[in-house]
């Protein structure tokens, strides 16, 4: 097994080898620690022999858990060893290792695991991670929740709520003895109460275009408003990723699970910044652009226009496009919205032609309401001279 001095840096930009579906990345620092790649996540292994057989145990994943923490871990099993103590009995039963199992078994393929991996490692993990499962009661997690929405919000704690109910049902679903701790009514908000109507004004379109004119985010932000795009569609977008004017979306970062062309106008390739890196948006030109509150919080206070969201964007592009004239099958396409019914059974024409005219009537509207055209001077008819 070849041996590599894992870095952050390493494991930041880590691939799977080409051909390979998965690769293993084994540390020359930490024997038996081994960074696992595939398409669509990283997970921390450590390699062991057990009772005369090889054995592997899962560590966690990366970026959730980082490279040192990793090792420290993988040091810590092999003391367990040495003990002749098995290492996956000690952490098997750990809400964090029933979360980590989930991820390998179910969750892998998910569009939003490494979002879900991310808000239980910040969150869940610090408070109850090493606390055995059949310990958690219901108390520990309202108290959790209570944390959450006093710091973030009613809709964060409910996010959260979420992804740690469907770890415990699938637990409790394999479990003889396991009863989950989480009942009805311990959300925050209701489904209703957490719909969002939200789209900018013109007024508010155009101060946050202006606000937008410079760095990273702020092209990040036009591209939004010119595509209809996801937040996490365009942010994890890369450059192989785009040919010629064609960005296509894979179906591995698509929530309807296909391909996705989408034709892009003259005005949303010029919103693209300058290649440099892997990641079409990025701040260091290593990772795909995060840290958006912040960000978002610039855009904010350059504009005056707050009390809206990257998602609502996405929402003004739809309405914009109505506006525009477009036909609404067109501007779903553009959305990536998946068209229902018999119609979406058997229609298979991929709407590029359409697809692109749509985009192009957005950017001539969106271009109509940041520029107002208050030179345009309108001819009267001159009237008959009396003889």
């Amino acid at each position: 097994m070849p041996r590599t001095t894992l870095t952050d840096r390493f494991c930041a930009k880590a691939r799977a080898r080409e051909g390979e579906a998965q690769t293993d990345y084994f540390d020359a620092t930490v024997p038996g620690l081994s960074l696992r790649v595939s398409a669509s996540r990283k997970a921390w292994s450590y390699l062991f022999t057990w009772g005369g057989s090889r054995a592997r145990m899962t560590l966690g994943t990366y970026p959730a858990t980082p490279l040192a923490t990793a090792r420290g871990r993988a040091i810590e099993a092999r003391a367990q060893i040495e003990a002749r103590k098995d290492p996956r009995a000690s952490k098997a039963d750990t809400l964090r290792a029933v979360c980590e199992e989930w991820f390998t078994r179910e969750g892998a393929g998910l569009r939003s695991g490494a979002q879900r991996q991310a808000t239980l490692a910040r969150l869940i993990y610090p408070v109850l991670g090493d606390r055995p499962l059949a310990e958690v009661r219901r108390s520990d997690v309202v108290r959790v929740l209570d944390t959450i929405e006093d710091a973030s919000g009613p809709v964060m704690a409910d996010r959260t709520l979420a992804y740690l109910r469907k770890v415990m049902n699938w637990h409790a679903a394999r479990s003889d003895d396991f009863r989950s701790p989480i009942v009805r009514d311990m959300a925050r908000t209701k489904p209703k109460e957490r719909e969002r109507s939200r789209v900018l004004t013109d007024d508010e379109l155009r101060a946050v275009w202006a606000a937008s004119a410079e760095g990273v985010f702020g092209r990040f932000v036009r591209f939004i408003l010119l595509t209809g795009a996801r937040r996490n569609e365009a942010a994890d977008m890369t450059w192989s990723e785009i040919a010629g004017s064609d960005w296509t979306l894979p179906a591995a970062r698509n929530k309807t699970k296909a391909d996705l062309v989408r034709p892009l106008s003259g005005a949303a390739l010029a919103a693209l910044p300058p290649k440099a890196g892997e990641f079409v948006f990025s701040t260091d030109g290593e990772a795909p652009i995060s840290g958006f509150s912040k960000l978002k919080a610039r855009i904010d206070r350059a504009s005056g226009v707050e009390d809206w969201t990257l998602h609502d964007l996405r929402r003004t592009a739809r309405s914009l496009m109505s506006r525009a004239g477009v036909a609404s099958d067109h501007a779903e396409r553009c959305l990536g919205h998946a068209i229902g019914g018999v119609r979406g059974v058997y229609d298979r024409h991929r709407y590029a032609a359409e697809m692109a005219r749509a985009y192009e009537a957005l950017a001539a509207q969106i271009d109509r309401i940041v520029k107002p055209r208050d030179d345009v001077v309108v001819p009267l008819r001159a009237s008959p001279v009396a003889p």
